[in-house]
């Protein structure tokens, strides 16, 4: 009924930028939040930022002043401008949306299918 489309995956050297992207369509009735979450092997999903339809957006201490994350609300699409990556940054990136499912009224937490960040030293 809903899906979140990623784009945007790529590799870059150290201290390069990337840009993803996250459009969600289907039967949305409301949106209430946006984000961006990353994993690599081993370890759990982490937040990366997120950002509400209303409010202030959120970012883990590893994103601040590196991660922009900016939301458009009428397109249901959020992006994630990442600058000044690190090796570190490696991983796969979700994204993520908390929001009310037209043909049921419901809420759902819905998840992308991740694309690959890859940062070479």
């Amino acid at each position: 009924q809903v899906q979140l489309v990623e784009s945007g995956e790529g590799s870059v050297q150290a201290g390069g930028s990337l840009r993803l992207s996250c459009a969600a369509s289907g039967s949305i009735f409301s949106v209430n939040t946006m984000g961006w979450y990353r994993q690599t092997p081993g370890n759990e999903r982490e937040l990366v930022a997120r950002a509400p339809t209303k409010g202030t957006s959120t970012y883990a201490d590893f994103a601040k002043g590196r991660f922009t994350i900016s939301k458009d609300n009428a397109k249901n699409t959020v992006y994630l401008q990442m600058n000044s990556l690190r090796p570190e940054d490696t991983a796969v990136y979700y994204c993520r949306a908390y929001l009310r499912v037209r043909a049921t009224m419901t809420w759902a937490e819905v998840w992308g299918q991740g694309t690959q960040v890859t940062v070479s030293s």
